[in-house]
This record gives C-alpha cells, structure tokens and sequence, in this order.
C-alpha cells in the first residue's frame, strides 16, 4: 500500500463553529454533557454535517499468527489463535456478546493464521502465510509483504464502504501480539522496553522477564529503527500490518473509526506516524490494562471514553463504547433546542 500522507486530509476546521453552536443551544447548561459535548462534535465534523449519522456499523477482527510466539513470549500456545477464531465463528467470544448487544456486525479476518479454515460465514480469507517469520532471529516478513498486508487491509474497507458503514471498529487475535506491540509502541514512542510490556494473557513474574529478554535480543538485531512501515515489517503481525492498512483507508474514506486497546493502538500509532490526519477520525474507546498503551494515547494526544482495566482484545473496548458513540450523535440530532422548546435560557 503505496500510501502517501497528503491523501488524507483532516476534516474542515470551521464547520465546528456551526457544531458547538447547536450543542450550546441543547436545553442544558453549557459544557453539562461534558465529553459527550466532544463526541458530537468530533463526529459532526468528520461527517461534516449538523445531523450525523451512523449507519452499518461493523467490526473487524484481524487474526494473524506469530512466529516469536513458538519462542515463549506468551503464556498460551500458538494454537489458541485459531481456536478461538473457531470461537468467535460460533458467536461464543466476548465480542460476538457486544457486538450482539449493540447491533454491530463483525467480521473475522484471517490475515495469517497457522490454520485451515475452508470457507466459512462470516469469515473472510485474506491470509497472507500461516504466520510471520520469528522477529527475534530475522524480519517479521519482507517489505513488498507488509505493503501487500495493508493494501488487503484498506481493500476489506472499501467493500465495506460500498455496502454503506461509515463507522468501523477495529479488534485482533494473535497469541503473542502483545510482544509485537510492545516492540512497536518502543520504536514509534521512544519509551522504554520495560514500561511497554505487559503480561498479555496472563504471564507470571518469569515469564515476564523471559518476555523482556526475548523482546531485547529482536531490538539488538535490528538497531534503532523509527520509520513506521520498517517498524511493522520488522516486528509486526499480519493482523497488526492488515488492520493499520484498512485504518488509513477509513480515515482516508472519512469514516469515523472505533479504536480498541493495545494491540489496535499498535496498529493505530503506525497510522498516525504516516498521516498525521489519522486521529482526527479516530474515537479511542478505552484504556487497556497493558501498561504500553499509555504511551500510545499519550503519542496519539487521545483521551479514551472508558478505563474499565480491559485486556481482553477482540474489539471488546470498540464494542461497549459504541453505545456512548450513538449517545452523542442522538442527543445532537434529537435532543430539543432552548427556542425549540420554549425554555427560557437567561438568568
């Protein structure tokens, strides 16, 4: 994906003007919905339109595999990737819950799992290879790889906004993409190794350090690196490089993007480094218990609608923020006006 920064543009500034002016006139005290305030206005301006509108919402969940993963970075098999993408396929994971909940679709995408799937509803086979290279003794995967990885990725998109979503969150599965995230958020923020990993699925005191070892010998090969696309091809997941594709091509599309915890905001911190645009189409949905995703959000300058100390992935954050999302766009479209509705807004 051939991706130049001034394709995507931020949306016009001075249509805020005419937003803040109808979320003043609200019959409330000025500022009294408080970030919900600048929900509305975010999306109003994304859209750029006074009466906003949501329409098709849909998650995608990429699942890819990695090869560091075999090396002991996690304290689950490789296997459990592509069970529980069997999982999310029977409507059982935690996603499929919200996602039901609030009426959002969801859409699996295999960007390279070790495993064979076959067709299957709700599905969609973008594999690249059964998993990256290990990123502790060579790259992740080549260059032309991971600019071939993000234009599948920004391809999914533009299907789906032919079919009429303008809203899409964005979730993952990859036993071991906290380590590849954690090696991304290091390169692309300049924070210390230590203070970007976590204990992903539950890592013991041990494995925590073994985790750290592994992660220092992959930086010792590479050298400093800080350019994004060498970064994601070096250290990053198919689901990771895939998803940071189809971002660019939503924030280029004007779609207003849902975005989940630290595996996404790997993903996402990569797509902002290329456009600096990016974030103003991006709603950070919540804060991730890993400890490297604060100094995404501190890069990114977002401030997430939720902390509930998630770390499960998946989209889950993407999905319960969805109801504050339509909360915002509601109260813009149909809440009454101080004329509207006769009250008296003077002291």
């Amino acid at each position: 994906m051939r991706f130049s920064a001034e394709s995507m543009t931020a949306p016009d500034p001075t249509f805020a003007t005419a937003l803040q002016h109808k979320i003043d006139r609200k019959t409330k005290p000025l500022g009294a919905l408080g970030d919900l305030e600048t929900l509305a206005l975010k999306i109003g301006l994304i859209q750029q339109t006074l009466t906003p509108e949501l329409s098709n919402p849909q998650i995608l969940v990429f699942a890819g595999d990695h090869g560091a993963a075999r090396c002991g970075v996690s304290a689950y098999p490789q296997d459990v990737t592509w069970q529980m993408v069997e999982n999310f396929l029977a409507g059982g994971a935690g996603i499929n819950v919200f996602a039901r909940q609030n009426a959002i679709g969801l859409t699996v995408v295999d960007a390279g799992v070790a495993h064979d799937f076959g067709e299957r509803p709700g599905l969609l086979d973008a594999k690249m290879a059964d998993g990256t290279h290990n990123y502790i003794e060579t790259p992740a995967m080549s260059a032309e790889t991971c600019q071939a990885a993000m234009e599948k990725g920004a391809a999914i998109v533009r299907t789906l906004k032919q079919q009429g979503c303008n809203v899409i969150g964005f979730g993952e599965m990859g036993i071991g993409n906290t380590a590849s995230a954690s090696l991304i958020t290091h390169c692309l923020t300049g924070t210390a190794l230590n203070e970007c990993i976590g204990r992903g699925t539950g890592l013991d005191d041990a494995g925590l350090i073994k985790k750290w070892t592994l992660l220092e010998q992959a930086l010792r090969r590479t050298g400093p690196l800080t350019d994004p696309l060498a970064v994601l091809a070096e250290f990053g997941g198919f689901e990771i490089v895939m998803m940071c594709g189809a971002m660019l091509e939503a924030a280029r599309s004007k779609m207003v993007l849902l975005i989940d915890g630290f595996i996404v905001g790997a993903a996402a911190l990569a797509a902002a480094q290329m456009a600096p645009a990016f974030t103003a189409y991006c709603i950070f949905c919540h804060t991730s218990a890993e400890p490297g995703h604060r100094a995404q959000l501190a890069a990114m300058n977002a401030a997430p609608l939720l902390n509930l100390r998630l770390r499960l992935g998946e989209g889950t954050g993407a999905a319960l923020a969805y109801p504050l999302v339509q909360a915002a766009v509601n109260f813009l479209n149909e809440m009454a006006s101080f004329e509207s509705a006769g009250v008296s807004d003077t002291c």
